[in-house]
């Protein structure tokens, strides 16, 4: 028998029990984490540095970015490290502090995805009033509520569930600390205060997605209303990236948390965790930047800006070296 006091590590479940396949789960998840770093650190860095996208869909773009880049760090490194040095442990603190993590950073990228919905919908269908309702001071605040609202889900769930006690071992059957996994360890009836906040925040996942479906709707009707093909694909365009984005997050998240208990398994439930996990942060920077000319054209201006001025870093450091005069110079 076990309880929350007497337990000093979690084991985690293991992609592979051959050492071949943890190597390759290893190098897999490295060129994912790499992918999703270069792709998500660029999106950041030219948003920072081109003052053309100074503007609120591009704020909320790279907000979307941190938070990407947040959630695969607090999930991905920790995995590969247990395939490398063939454990499954993780400790306690550390696996309440990547629950806190998980939970804080992707119900805040959800919360972001239903503002950007909201930014999208004023854009297309009140474009009159845009300065007006989505100013800076507007757009922080929007922000800023969409971190709140994750750190406060994430302090309260965290807080709750570690609370119990746990007797049933400790043993995970996910790759990284998720809730529903470890209420299953726990052996007391408080977990329905638990239960009680998974159900608020159920209601509230999906009156965000019924605000996005709304939103959408609204846009595709004005969009349609536009005379020219040239004004639809534009506008279309604009919004394409962000509903294929939500798409994903929501349907493998919708999937992983309400399929049926008679196909669950643990490698399903591993997979499906991939999926919303791991894949989104990896993959919204591509979704973003391939319909979107004006950040594409930032983005080459920021690459061929710092090569010109790496070229004359050079130069400049050439000419000032000193030069040979002709004589020998003594070898030792």
């Amino acid at each position: 028998m076990f309880n929350g006091s007497s337990i000093t590590q979690f084991l985690l479940l293991a992609f592979a029990d051959r050492r071949e396949l943890q190597l390759l789960h290893f190098w897999l998840f490295l060129g994912i984490y790499l992918a999703a770093l270069l792709g998500n650190g660029l999106i950041i860095t030219t948003i920072a540095c081109d003052h053309h996208l100074h503007t609120p869909m591009y704020f909320f773009l790279l907000n979307l970015s941190l938070l990407d880049l947040g959630s695969i760090s607090t999930i991905v490194p920790k995995s590969m490290a247990n395939s490398l040095w063939n454990t499954r442990a993780i400790s306690y603190l550390g696996c309440a502090a990547q629950v806190f993590l998980v939970f804080f950073l992707i119900s805040a990228e959800y919360c972001l995805l239903t503002v950007m919905a909201y930014d999208r919908y004023v854009a297309i269908c009140k474009p009159l009033h845009y300065g007006t309702l989505l100013g800076s001071r507007a757009c922080v605040h929007m922000a800023a509520a969409a971190w709140g609202t994750g750190f406060l889900y994430a302090l309260l769930h965290t807080a709750n569930t570690f609370s119990l006690p746990l007797c049933q071992g400790n043993v995970l059957d996910q790759f990284f600390c998720e809730i529903p996994h470890i209420l299953k360890l726990s052996c007391s009836h408080s977990y329905l205060r638990e239960l009680g906040l998974l159900v608020v925040s159920a209601c509230l996942f999906f009156s965000c997605f019924v605000f996005i479906v709304v939103s959408y709707v609204q846009i595709f009707r004005a969009v349609l209303r536009i005379p020219s093909e040239q004004g639809r694909h534009k506008a279309f365009s604009t919004c394409l990236p962000h509903l294929a984005v939500v798409s994903l997050f929501v349907s493998t998240a919708m999937f992983a948390y309400l399929k049926p208990p008679s196909i669950s398994s643990s490698s399903l439930d591993m997979v499906v965790s991939v999926l919303y996990s791991v894949v989104p942060p990896a993959v919204n920077p591509l979704i973003y930047s391939m319909r979107n000319q004006e950040l594409k054209d930032a983005l080459w201006n920021l690459i061929t800006g710092c090569y010109s001025e790496a070229i004359n870093f050079l130069s400049s450091s050439a000419k000032q070296l000193p030069c040979n005069s002709g004589q020998a110079q003594p070898v030792f």
